[in-house]
């Protein structure tokens, strides 16, 4: 049995997938305790061995916000704060009592989509999360590209390509980077914006709501959106060439993202045409806790 965890800001996942044919055998999800690193590792270590209490062979991968430090192994660039700096992986194998696999949780959407999701007809798949962050994960030849920095695919930390604007220039993420395209593409980020803009705080379904009827803020906050996400692709388009690009997460349903981003992407990348497929997730939420159990 392979077992994937989705350790989440809010929510922590797990499910159990048949290592044969990866038909879902059992899921179950739980609220994220806040801010209490121990008591997150408790949930984490009570939900594996709840899901895998009818089976004695059985493997575990965890997908979860940031990466594990090449030297130190602590987790590093992650939106969770309560994470940040942490053993997460030793302390997790001592509760446990044997390995697991970690990987960034957009790395385990790309795994996910590449193995028998959205991008299993391509070669390369680069995945991309817009959701309360933003992240990426690259798969070549159904095989995560993982770098000696284990950085591949901290995409959203990136300055989004200029020139920027005066608002881009002084946002900030919580880390203190300017201008990061997380900050513009991620849900809060898209609230943040209208906020500047109307004055108004919304979530952002409202958001995308008063765009489809037609109300002129959310228009501009939307048409600027698509803008911005169409400058941020291109980054990793000329870089990577891939042959599917596949998006998660929150903001991946709005369906707007599928047509736009094609439109506008061509100023900013070295040719005149754009032929490489944008698609929703074939597993929507399901594909980052599928993708951890994919890491064995």
């Amino acid at each position: 049995m392979k077992i994937g965890i989705d350790w989440g800001g809010t929510k922590i996942e797990a499910i159990a997938l048949d290592p044969e044919s990866f038909e879902e055998i059992n899921r179950v999800r739980v609220d994220a305790p806040k801010d209490n690193y121990q008591e997150i590792l408790n949930t984490v270590s009570s939900l594996i061995k709840s899901i895998s209490a009818n089976s004695t062979k059985y493997s575990v991968g965890i997908g979860m916000p940031g990466s594990l430090h090449p030297q130190t192994g602590l987790v590093q660039v992650s939106n969770t704060k309560s994470l940040e700096g942490q053993d997460v992986k030793n302390d997790l194998e001592k509760i446990l009592g044997f390995e697991i696999k970690i990987a960034n949780d957009a790395d385990c959407l790309a795994l996910s989509e590449a193995i028998d999701g959205a991008g299993k007809s391509y070669n390369s798949v680069f995945a991309v999360i817009l959701g309360t962050g933003v992240g990426a994960g690259y798969v070549h030849n159904k095989q995560l590209v993982v770098g000696p920095n284990k950085l591949s695919g901290e995409w959203g930390q990136n300055p989004i390509p200029g020139p920027m604007d005066d608002y881009e220039k002084s946002v900030t993420r919580h880390c203190g980077r300017v201008g990061a395209i997380e900050v513009f593409l991620s849900g809060p980020g898209l609230e943040q914006y209208y906020e500047f803009e109307s004055g108004n705080k919304l979530e952002s379904r409202e958001i995308v709501k008063k765009y489809r009827s037609g109300e002129t803020t959310a228009n501009l906050v939307m048409e600027t959106y698509f803008e911005r996400a169409a400058r941020s692709f291109s980054t990793f388009v000329n870089i990577l060439d891939p042959d599917v690009i596949v998006c998660g997460g929150g903001m991946s349903e709005i369906d707007e993202i599928y047509d736009e981003i094609p439109k506008r992407i061509i100023p900013y990348i070295a040719s005149d045409i754009f032929l490489t497929p944008i698609t929703k997730a074939k597993f929507g939420a399901t594909s980052g806790v599928r993708g951890a159990a994919h890491l064995w």
